[in-house]
């Protein structure tokens, strides 16, 4: 593993401390291209006006219409967590702004990963229109479901498709689903200036045209609008659960959620999940959205039904929250029963094919593996795991069946820098026609369906694809730290002033580098490296999760600065993220 500081603009982070930026924050945020103290302003009134947002006006008029005329809503929504909050995040804000027409025709339906699989289906658009809906609204999918939306619109439905996602391009053309609203900032002729925007961000734009155009026909004024802010924690949640780039539009949105979390100011599900993973509301931080909401909410999408999580999520009775969420807890603990299984068994799988040696050093490009008993609902975790062990592309598949009943396989994908992931897929479908049944994704993350024969060949594909586009250099683990932490910076006050920063995808949690001299070392629990470490003249507690090798008497650490609490008395500790090699 290569550990490589990142540069610091000297003359940004000057800039940045001279505008009263903390010293050690405004080295931190120009290393990530903060220029200006200006970006770091997350007052709402920055962000853009949705009528940026291609087709949020029309969006806005089709659900006025539908409210004012008493038309019954079906949104359907994704079965993970920023499906979950787009989801309860137009369930909420429609019914706060049909309130004053005393409107509440809403209702939502979740396909079943297993039965149903991915986005909108013909076959859920007739169960959409089987529960008495005439609007039919997608978020966080829609805008490659161009059967399904064919078909709602075939029922009388009209649709309004909410996405983020890349619609699909066939002979260098985008296609788009027809005759329906779609509001998405990465479909052709958007000029919305953040493209990476979450499914739930995405409907939160379309609130707040809805509610202006409200406005506009005198439902409300501005005095006594209803407010949408109260949206703003599940829009964090699941903007920082879908790991999109944490742009500075982004950010905005992440930083006001967790302003008013952190205030206790979000629905009730939210914080009974918050308490089921024994976290507490004032010291929320961007990875325990990540790291302990999320996880939870995404279980349910995975092993059971995504409709526990959305439940959770929009009510309002504490009681029945905290039920909900003691359950999604159940539920996540299962799934990482069934996801250390799952691992082993793909651990035995690549010993069996490549031998006992493999690393990221002697690995192949590309990694694709399966196993008959590999759970649908679990593999996209296993090929993140398998991705962040070996620093190579992964696809892990798992038996499933289609619509029609007939047998294929169901593979999720992860990536490395360097090696975009769907379009890898793009690349194996024009040269394979008829080896992927779907697929669809992003950069870094991507999923496929196979024919039940179809392994062999997906795997000589992808492994043709990486060995093309895939360098020595792109194959090589890199780490960039923000260099070493001064003494006077390794501090409890520190660690909760970087704590209250909104870091993710695209502007990275800092991770500091130093070299050590490894003290002591034992393995406790299942396979974590517990540490002494002396980091120049100061003696530090250390932890590396899920490794067991030991370390050398030197080396030069990358490590997360964090707390650890015994008997009541929080003690600061470094989490070990990777040693030079």
């Amino acid at each position: 593993m290569k550990i490589t500081p990142r540069d610091v603009p000297p003359r940004a982070a000057w800039a940045l401390e001279q505008a009263g930026v903390h010293p050690l924050l405004a080295r931190l945020f120009a290393a990530r291209g903060v220029q200006q103290a200006e970006e770091l302003d997350d007052a709402l009134a920055h962000l853009p006006p949705p009528e940026r947002l291609r087709g949020a006006r029309e969006a806005a008029e089709l659900l006025a219409d539908a409210l004012q005329q008493g038309l019954t809503v079906c949104i359907v929504a994704d079965y993970d967590c920023d499906g979950a909050t787009a989801c309860a995040t137009a369930w909420r804000g429609l019914r706060l702004l049909g309130a004053p027409l005393g409107w509440k025709k809403v209702r939502y339906l979740v396909p079943d990963r297993m039965r149903d699989g991915y986005g909108l289906t013909p076959m859920l658009a007739e169960r959409v229109r089987a529960m008495g809906a005439d609007v039919l609204v997608t978020v966080d999918n829609g805008i490659a479901s161009l059967e399904g939306v064919e078909r709602a619109r075939a029922l009388g439905l009209q649709v309004l498709i909410t996405d983020h996602h890349l619609p699909l391009v066939l002979d260098g053309q985008a296609r788009l689903p027809q005759d329906c609203v779609i509001v998405n900032p990465n479909q052709p002729g958007c000029g919305f200036p953040s493209k990476a925007m979450a499914g739930v961000g995405v409907v939160f734009y379309v609130l707040l045209a809805l509610r202006a155009e409200l406005r506009r026909r005198g439902v409300f004024g501005v005095s006594d609008q209803p407010r949408l802010d109260g949206l703003l924690p599940l829009v964090a949640l699941g903007t920082v659960a879908d790991v999109v780039r944490l742009d500075a539009h982004n950010r905005r949105l992440v930083a006001q959620g967790l302003r008013r979390i952190r205030a206790g100011a979000m629905p009730a599900g939210m914080a009974a999940l918050l308490a089921a993973a024994g976290r507490t509301p004032p010291r929320v931080s961007t990875f325990d959205l990540g790291f302990a909401l999320g996880p939870r909410l995404n279980a349910a999408g995975r092993l059971s039904d995504m409709g526990l999580g959305i439940e959770c999520l929009i009510t309002d009775d504490p009681a029945h929250a905290a039920t909900l969420a003691r359950a999604l807890d159940d539920i996540n603990r299962q799934r990482r029963a069934i996801e250390s299984a799952m691992r082993e068994q793909a651990r035995l799988a690549m010993t069996e094919r490549h031998g006992d040696s493999l690393d990221p050093e002697t690995a192949p490009p590309a990694l694709t593996v399966f196993d008959p008993t590999f759970h649908e609902g679990v593999v996209g975790i296993v090929a993140s795991r398998l991705k962040d062990r070996l620093h190579r592309p992964v696809f892990v598949f798992a038996p499933a069946q289609t619509e029609d009943g007939a047998a294929c396989l169901k593979g999720s994908g992860r990536s490395i820098p360097g090696f975009h992931l769907r379009d890898a897929l793009d690349w194996i479908a024009k040269r394979q026609p008829g080896l992927l049944l779907r697929f669809g994704g992003h950069a870094m993350a991507a999923g496929c369906t196979l024919p039940a024969d179809g392994l062999g060949a997906f795997e000589a594909a992808l492994q043709a694809v990486a060995t093309q586009w895939l360098d020595a250099a792109t194959l090589q683990r890199r780490l960039d730290t923000d260099g070493p932490l001064a003494e006077p910076w390794r501090r409890l006050d520190v660690v909760d002033l970087l704590d209250a920063q909104v870091w993710g995808q695209g502007f990275a949690a800092p991770l500091f580098s130093d070299e050590v001299e490894v003290l002591g070392q034992r393995i406790v629990g299942e396979g974590h490296l517990s540490l002494r470490l002396r980091v120049g003249g100061t003696a530090l507690d250390g932890i590396w999760f899920g490794h067991a090798d030991p370390l050398p008497r030197t080396a030069v650490l990358a490590y997360r600065l964090a707390t650890d609490e015994w008997q009541g008395q929080r003690r600061l500790r470094l989490v070990v993220e990777g040693a030079a090699t």
